[in-house]
């Protein structure tokens, strides 16, 4: 992956990271680091803060806008506004996979149509986008990224 790669992937995410390493980490997989000649970071932790912010926000937003919804009701809709599935199929209309860094193996097995490694690395995405910026930032990120600029909370 070269500066332009990165560079076309961030107008395609409307954002420009300031710190290039955090996008890239968010976009290797840890198949790629294991082969890597020297120790590299991979996505899963910046997918671990990812999903978390992303259930975060869905939470916040679903809680100020349906103030009658019960609990059970808040975390049904939630789950369905950040399930894997949703979070893969916006990954494929990013075109993400063309990007994700893989090992040999991986990449035999072609990782990246993998669901699961594209809902991953969107989650990392989102953890990557928080850590160069801030809250607001992200907030607005996920809802131009996974809701076409519409909160759907």
């Amino acid at each position: 992956m070269n500066k332009n790669d990165l560079k076309i992937l961030e107008e395609k995410l409307n954002y420009n990271f300031k710190n290039k390493d955090l996008l890239k980490n968010a976009l290797t997989h840890k198949t790629y680091a294991f082969e890597a000649k020297e120790p590299i970071e991979y996505n899963e932790r910046l997918e671990f803060l990812g999903d978390s912010i992303l259930g975060f926000l869905a939470a916040e937003g679903l809680y100020k806008k349906n103030m009658y919804f019960s609990e059970g009701e808040l975390t049904r809709r939630r789950s369905t506004l950040v399930n894997n599935t949703y979070l893969a199929n916006r990954a494929k209309k990013l075109d993400i996979g063309k990007y994700l860094l893989f090992g040999k193996g991986e990449i035999k097995q072609q990782g990246y149509k993998n669901p699961t490694n594209l809902a991953n690395a969107l989650e990392a995405l989102i953890g990557a986008v928080y850590l160069d910026s801030n809250m607001k930032t992200v907030r607005k990120f996920v809802i131009d990224i996974l809701y076409d600029g519409k909160s759907e909370f």
